[in-house]
């Protein structure tokens, strides 16, 4: 089921956030939304996982308004890997991964099908041999790592993802969007906050690009990264190309005129 939302606006501290926004999300596909910084982006991620109430509008999963749905209900369905995953508690990295499953828990606790999942997303997320370590004591990469996993093993409809890249060296940065792109071609909706442009190029199916808590705009990823946009959002000059595999890359070179 699609993941929308309808004229969104969000107030803070009397301050405007969100202006009018709109769009849907379909399953299957990866949305990245893009913006400067200030653009909204966490904003509308807290919105679309149902952790923020907007001042006016709604999100809603298939025809379900997000408020409706009872707290255990949305996150069956809607995983969020939140900008900064602060880990509270002196617990190892397996036990950590193992909270995702709370969700789906039933009288008698946790089954075999739980601890599969679990297995699952630390072997997706290279892990594994993190499992008996302290979770507060990792290194930032590795906690990044265990909280993607932690999601990844409640199996959710959406995968939410903010910024879900920063602390990773290069190579898990590359392993990162592999996941979410596995994630997509399982069916499972993802939306992710990124700032790097050449990541989204080589991921996004969709793009929301917001520019001052409003919609630039929305749609396939060559019509939305377009040096023109780019440059409107950004305020900088790019330059477009292709490897020698195909795969888009942009560079930018330097602010717009």
């Amino acid at each position: 089921m699609d993941l929308s939302f309808c004229d969104l606006h969000l107030i803070l501290r009397g301050r405007k956030i969100l202006d009018g926004l709109s769009g849907h999300m379909r399953p299957g596909q990866i949305t990245v939304i893009l913006g400067a910084n200030g653009a909204g982006k966490s904003s509308l991620l807290s919105c679309l996982a149902g952790l923020r109430q907007p001042t006016s509008g709604h999100a809603q999963l298939g025809d379900t308004p997000l408020s409706s749905l009872s707290a255990n209900e949305r996150a069956k369905q809607i995983g969020l890997l939140p900008q900064k995953g602060e880990i509270h508690w002196d617990i190892n990295a397996r036990a950590l991964v193992a909270l995702g499953r709370l969700p789906h828990h039933g009288r008698w606790g946790s089954g075999p099908a739980d601890e599969q999942a679990i297995d699952a997303a630390m072997i997706a997320t290279d892990v594994v041999h993190l499992a008996e370590r302290k979770a507060q004591r990792l290194s930032g990469g590795e906690q990044a790592r265990v909280l993607l996993a932690r999601v990844l093993a409640g199996q959710p409809r959406w995968l939410l993802a903010d910024e879900p890249l920063a602390n990773l060296d290069p190579s898990h940065q590359l392993d990162a969007l592999e996941r979410l792109a596995e994630c997509a071609r399982s069916g499972v909706g993802v939306v992710v906050v990124l700032h790097d442009l050449t990541h989204a190029a080589r991921i996004a199916d969709h793009i929301l690009l917001l520019k001052q808590g409003r919609m630039l705009a929305a749609g396939p990823r060559d019509a939305v990264l377009t040096p023109a946009l780019i440059a409107e959002a950004f305020g900088i000059d790019v330059h477009i190309g292709r490897d020698d595999t195909g795969a888009p890359f942009i560079i930018p070179s330097r602010r717009a005129s």
